[in-house]
């Protein structure tokens, strides 16, 4: 009996060094910023793959966003497309301090599902006149429809193409004016437009302040032990590989 017993912590120790993988039950909800739709299907599968744990992702722009997670909306963490919102709801006690990080540096990019239509090739014939309408999401609610604005007036365009300009919820649904040929082009981050056909066209860095995006733990998720796992793995070798490869630099 005393060799089973043995036998049997052996074991015991030898399942405790391995790999901790979660309950089947355990499920993580992560509020995440419109740009992050297409690279945190891979981040959701190799994560799982990883942890068993499932990732549960809402997406929206990310002044939206804030504002559910504010309200009390029951998210366990949130990756944002900026850095300031974050901070403010670390400031206001929604976010968990420690938890705050930096985790890729987004591009913006041009949109054009079909060139050949308008000439349109490269940032400055936005002022020609076959491009008629020119979607972009709403400065005050996504980073990057703040980034769009803030290049074309450093780009001295501003003025030329202000009135072509539609206004989208997100960079998601300004890409899907585009797409859906209600607008010629669509101001996006490069992420959701990497793949896809027609022109796209990166815009110069130099013309608007980097788009740092940072990530926050929800204080009041029950989930803290699972999201901290989540954020390691982004901030992590595979996760950041996943990000490099979808268009994402690297802070």
């Amino acid at each position: 009996m005393r060799f089973l017993g043995r036998i049997l912590s052996a074991a015991a120790l030898l399942a405790s060094c391995g790999p901790r993988r979660a309950p089947e039950s355990a499920k993580l909800t992560v509020a995440a910023a419109a740009n992050l739709t297409d690279v945190f299907g891979e981040v959701r599968r190799a994560f799982k793959a990883q942890t068993g744990v499932e990732v549960v992702f809402s997406y929206g722009s990310t002044a939206e966003l804030t504002q559910q997670i504010d309200n009390g909306a029951p998210f366990d963490l949130f990756a944002s497309a900026d850095t300031e919102h974050v901070d403010s709801l670390v400031s206001d006690g929604k976010l968990t301090r420690d938890g705050r990080a930096v985790y890729a540096l987004g591009q913006l990019a041009l949109w054009v599902p079909h060139s050949e239509q308008n000439g349109l090739r490269e940032l400055k014939d936005l002022a020609s006149k076959p491009v008629r309408y020119i979607a972009i999401a709403q400065p005050v609610l996504a980073p990057y429809g703040q980034a769009s604005v803030e290049a074309l007036k450093n780009a001295h365009l501003w003025d030329a193409v202000q009135l072509k300009v539609v206004y989208a919820n997100s960079i998601s649904a300004a890409k899907q004016l585009a797409a859906s040929g209600n607008a010629d082009t669509a101001f996006t981050a490069y992420s959701l437009v990497l793949h896809d056909k027609g022109t796209v066209i990166k815009i110069d860095p130099h013309l608007y302040h980097p788009i740092e995006q940072a990530l926050g733990i929800v204080a009041s998720s029950e989930q803290i032990d699972e999201a901290k796992r989540f954020r390691a793995f982004l901030l992590g070798a595979e996760g950041r590989m996943i990000l490099a490869k979808s268009g994402y630099l690297l802070p």
